[in-house]
């Protein structure tokens, strides 16, 4: 059987050299875009494959890193995955983007198919349970997000602080209770929220209520300000997510419910579109494009050798950011 086409091959067709062609396989942010993209294209003209090439100790290198979001079509990840790219590149790896769709099986299954591929892997949100998280920790490197799993490096977010900000706002204005429309059932950030919700409030002797589990969509939002209404004492809500808060917001105008006179409302996370909805979305920012930045930096540097202290996560400030949203309790 003829061999395949080899390096040599590759660089000969591409007027490069061999040692140019190795960098834009293993090392692309040493190429330039243009080279880098004529030497891929002539691989693929000619079926090149790439060898992962192996370290001293026996483990591959292919100079890739699995970043996998639990919905890729949720705006709070966009900032994530840029940070993440950005990192990845910085240090002349890939970032292989995999979507697990809010499902924990669909989350293993790909970690399954493409764990001799990389290096390294962060777990954005992961929907798996701690047990399956640090069996694969035990086979690569591995940094989670948005979640504190025992005995694994993680980097998330000051979502208690986050929170009693935006509790301490309310109480602020007046408001006498908080209504917190919850998340997935599945998410470790929904329950560490809920608790702060109703740490905070205790604090400040109001009263804490919660509707849910949602789904962390715009329409899930809208459902739930059905029930949010049908409770006519409540004057303040405090969200999972901005996607929930935009949903509650959207569906309490359409049934005249009038915001932020009749009814105040708190999201998290700032994305993009929290300023674009009218009126404005009060909400906790967090530093998303730093949470992705920081899980690929670290897993890069666990993937080449450093040791982790996994029971010290990395933990990111928020902020509260005040817009139109929220406004004095009027009493409905």
């Amino acid at each position: 059987m003829p061999a395949g086409p080899t390096i040599y091959d590759v660089a000969r067709a591409a007027g490069v050299a061999p040692s140019t062609v190795s960098r834009a396989f293993s090392r692309p942010g040493r190429v330039k875009a243009e080279t880098a993209e004529r030497i891929r294209e002539v691989a693929r003209e000619l079926g090149y494959r790439v060898t992962p090439v192996a370290h001293a100790d026996g483990t591959t290198r292919t100079s890739t890193v699995a970043l996998v979001i639990s919905d890729v079509t949720n705006p709070f990840n966009f900032p994530i995955i840029k940070g993440a790219h950005a990192a990845a590149a910085a240090s002349g790896f890939t970032t292989l983007l995999a979507d697990a769709q809010e499902s924990g099986l669909v989350e293993r299954q790909t970690l399954e198919r493409s764990l001799s591929a990389v290096e390294g892997i962060v777990l954005a949100s992961s929907r798996m349970s701690d047990s399956t998280i640090r069996m694969v920790a035990k086979q690569k490197p591995l940094i989670v997000l948005n979640r504190t799993v025992a005995d694994v490096p993680s980097v998330i977010i000051d979502n208690p602080r986050g929170i009693t900000r935006a509790v301490s706002h309310l109480a602020g204005l007046g408001h006498l209770g908080v209504t917190y429309v919850a998340g997935p059932e599945a998410s470790w950030t929904d329950g560490v929220r809920w608790l702060s919700v109703r740490r905070a409030c205790a604090e400040l002797g109001l009263r804490a209520r919660r509707i849910g589990p949602c789904a962390p969509t715009v329409a899930a939002g809208a459902a739930a300000a059905d029930a949010v209404s049908a409770r006519g004492d409540c004057t303040a809500v405090v969200a999972y997510n901005d996607l929930l808060a935009i949903g509650v917001l959207r569906g309490a105008v359409a049934s005249g419910v009038r915001v932020p006179e009749d009814l105040s409302i708190v999201g998290f996370d700032d994305i993009f579109a929290a300023e674009l909805v009218t009126p404005g979305l009060t909400t906790v920012a967090a530093p998303l494009r730093a949470l992705g930045e920081t899980a690929v930096h670290n897993v890069i540097a666990m993937a080449r050798g450093a040791r982790s202290r996994a029971t010290d996560p990395v933990v990111l400030p928020t902020r509260l950011v005040v817009r139109s949203s929220t406004g004095p309790a009027t009493g409905r």
